[in-house]
């Protein structure tokens, strides 16, 4: 396993072809900081040029936070004209996430407020485990969801039980979350690490060119209609189709074997 660390607040491990991006600001509860957004974005910039990367999984170093959203002290300490500086490299955090190529999956436990459940909706999938509170509670500070959160809680849940959560500013915990699909697979306190990793792997075993693909029919026909949906999804597969991992796929399935994807 190696190890590769982006300014001081993110490290990247690598499992084979799973990347797991460790958010690592443990005195601060992982609260994302301009230099922890600047370190966020330059890790998914690299990952996402990295074709031996199949899957991310997004943890964090804390042992009772996934990640309190964003640093309010140091907010608060800003003028209004650097916080609007400011706001580019933040949202930048939440989109270099959102705009992985390829799957990618929260491990999520203790809280995962705020930006830190933004950046757990930036994920295509959310395992939690037993201990995770998980809410979008920006309303109670006199601001909104600004990293993603009104646009993909609506897109997980529906746009009536979004707008109940983010106007209530509540906090859910991990049963309920599940219940309601803010999380996806709930596992035992402490575990949620170790089961977003394994479920990576499953997904990486499968061709990298195909899960890309997959990925971006996924993410441009969500809300389209049918018709226009079924057009995005005929371009990603033309994009396949004639690869050497197409070629690769049916010739391992032929000959009963293991496929040794390309990856092209």
């Amino acid at each position: 396993m190696s190890e590769e660390r982006y300014g001081e607040f993110v490290l990247v491990r690598r499992h084979g072809h799973v990347a797991e991006l460790v958010l690592d600001r443990p005195k601060a509860m992982n609260a994302v900081s301009t230099a922890m957004a600047r370190s966020v974005v330059a890790a998914c910039a690299a990952l996402g040029d990295d074709r031996d990367a199949r899957v991310v999984v997004v943890t964090s170093s804390h042992e009772r936070a996934f990640c309190v959203g964003a640093d309010l002290k140091e907010r608060n300490a800003m003028t209004d004209a650097e916080l609007l500086r400011s706001r580019p490299l933040s949202r930048g955090a939440y989109t270099g996430v959102l705009e992985l190529p390829m799957p990618t999956i929260a491990a999520v436990h203790g809280y995962a407020l705020g930006g830190g459940f933004e950046l757990a909706l930036s994920c295509d999938v959310i395992v939690a485990d037993d201990t995770a509170v998980v809410g979008l509670p920006e309303v109670s500070v006199g601001v909104i969801p600004g990293g993603g959160g009104t646009q993909l809680l609506p897109r997980r849940v529906g746009a009536a039980r979004a707008a109940e959560l983010v106007f209530s500013a509540r906090r859910v915990a991990a049963p309920q979350a599940r219940e309601l699909g803010l999380v996806d697979e709930l596992v035992a306190a402490g575990q949620d690490r170790e089961a977003a990793l394994a479920l990576a792997a499953r997904m990486a075993a499968n061709s990298p060119v195909g899960l890309r693909a997959a990925k971006r029919a996924l993410r441009l026909g969500h809300g389209l209609d049918l018709r226009a949906g079924l057009e995005v999804e005929d371009a990603a597969w033309r994009t396949v189709a004639f690869s050497g991992d197409r070629a690769e796929g049916v010739a391992a399935f032929n000959e009963k074997r293991t496929p040794q994807w390309p990856g092209e």
